[in-house]
């Protein structure tokens, strides 16, 4: 099963790819595919052994949980800098139902 699943927008286009986060216990976006290079992650092409980079930081307001980590080879390796038990840990990725729709 894969443990990342393409994301498009209205036209069909693929703008990025989906994780689900076991310290944040939600989903996290990869963006691959958007008009500005700045925004956007490289991406193996492997879902299911995933790896993107850089490192993803999700901080969207003090009442969530810091959240930085790397995504390779399938695996998340969480930074010292995250606010949830797995902060300095390393796991696998969940893998993904191919009828996730919760993002």
């Amino acid at each position: 099963m894969p443990k990342c699943l393409p994301v498009t927008n209205k036209e069909e286009s693929i703008i990025g790819y989906i994780i689900e986060c076991p310290g944040c216990d939600c989903s996290h976006l990869f963006y691959t595919n958007l008009s500005n290079p700045k925004c956007n992650w490289k991406f193996n092409g492997d879902i299911e052994k995933p790896t993107f980079s850089p490192s993803l930081l999700i901080y969207p307001h003090p009442a969530q949980p810091r959240c930085h980590s790397f995504v390779k080879n399938g695996k998340i390796q969480y930074l010292n800098d995250c606010d949830h038990d797995f902060k300095g840990k390393t796991v696998d990725l969940p893998e993904m139902d191919e009828d996730f729709n919760n993002f």
